[in-house]
């Protein structure tokens, strides 16, 4: 079994300070950068999961990953981004056939107009290329904060959290904040960090709450940030067989030896 460090140990169900509401400002900053070292050593790949080639086709990518899942998304784009290689083409596309192509996505009729008019306003209004700066990405048909962030964060190494479902439900978790609105939830997550670990964080995070900390059931007795959990044991069990049984992803293997749990891998 790894030597017990503070990321490996547990505390029993509703002991944490957080929990209890006694955390101090500073233990809590120092308790998300434990969190964010332990998510990087059980996610040493983390990254987005959508596949892409350049910024365009991230950004076409990221738009279309509303409400469906990436791998979903990963399905339609190789023949999407065949068909439609640059700005100008999308700008002149058919609405019919972009929503043949995306039509798996769901939402397709609106995430078509979309990825039509981005392209209309990339070619109006930045010479065909996708712009950095957050400002100009917002103001794309169809990009949000969270979708300029991701493209922002993987296309240009820019830092930014992207607050996704998977964020949002981790923050709360977690205890990082009580904010709801997303945009709130960056800006108070963020202000616990260091900036250059922004985008890495985000990664880290959706990894993790798509492999162990489930919306449903949560792989609390097989998390390597249970000990730093205030939700330990209230949204998950704490049986490490029975957890290890909900870890999901390659990773598997890796976050069950990473917490001592070796005859399950």
């Amino acid at each position: 079994m790894p030597a017990e460090t503070p990321e490996r140990r547990v505390r029993r169900p509703g002991t944490h300070p957080a929990a209890k509401g006694t955390e101090t400002r500073l233990g809590l900053v120092r308790r998300v950068r434990r969190i964010n070292r332990a998510l990087a050593e059980a996610f040493p790949d983390a990254h987005a999961e959508l596949d892409f080639t350049n910024p365009l086709e991230l950004l076409v990518a990221t738009v279309l990953s509303a409400q469906t899942t990436d791998v979903r998304v990963n399905q339609v784009t190789p023949e999407l981004f065949r068909r439609f290689p640059t700005a100008e083409a999308y700008a002149s596309a058919s609405q019919e056939e972009v929503e043949e192509i995306i039509r798996p996505t769901g939402f397709f009729r609106s995430k078509a107009a979309n990825v039509i008019g981005l392209g209309q306003a990339l070619v109006a209004d930045h010479g065909g290329e996708v712009p950095e700066a957050l400002e100009d990405l917002v103001r794309l048909p169809g990009v949000g904060r969270k979708t300029a962030h991701v493209v922002r964060g993987n296309a240009f190494g820019l830092p930014g959290l992207t607050v996704d479902t998977h964020f949002q439900r981790l923050a709360h978790r977690l205890a990082l904040t009580e904010e709801k609105d997303p945009v709130k939830i960056e800006h108070a997550v963020a202000e616990l960090l260091e900036k250059r670990e922004w985008t890495m964080f985000s990664h880290r995070i959706i990894f993790h709450g798509r492999r162990v900390c489930h919306a449903r059931k949560a792989a609390c007795g097989a998390c390597p940030i249970a000990f730093d959990c205030p939700s330990f044991g209230q949204v998950g069990p704490t049986d490490p067989a029975e957890a290890a049984a909900l870890v999901t992803g390659e990773e598997r293997g890796h976050i069950l030896r990473m917490v001592g749990i070796e005859g399950e891998a």
